[in-house]
């Protein structure tokens, strides 16, 4: 059985701002200003990156006032970790029975 890695999430999360926006998310839930304030991006930029990460499905919003708040989802991530750790046992079943193929 071949592993699949969605390589779309992997090109979303490719971008060093986006992969911060997520590093960060990861331990609490921020408003746009929040992230602004951590991450030193113009607003309008970070706001674009938002929307990729929404759009891919890593992020969920939950306004609040005036203010959205984002927040990880982090079954999306642990399923894109549960992929690479799937190729990874592929890699090491192959390592180990010496399997390649002929010439």
């Amino acid at each position: 059985m071949m592993t699949s890695v969605d390589t779309d999430l992997i090109r979303v999360l490719a971008d060093p701002l986006r992969l911060e926006i997520v590093h960060l998310l990861a331990h609490e839930t921020l408003c746009t200003t929040h992230l602004v304030e951590e991450t030193g991006a113009r607003q309008t930029n970070l706001s674009n990156h938002l929307k990729v990460l929404r759009e891919a499905g890593v992020v969920e919003t939950e306004p609040c006032g005036r203010f959205t708040y984002y927040r990880l989802r982090p079954d999306v991530v642990a399923a894109l970790a549960g992929q690479f750790a799937e190729l990874a046992q592929t890699a090491r079943t192959t390592v180990e029975t010496g399997r390649k193929r002929a010439c």
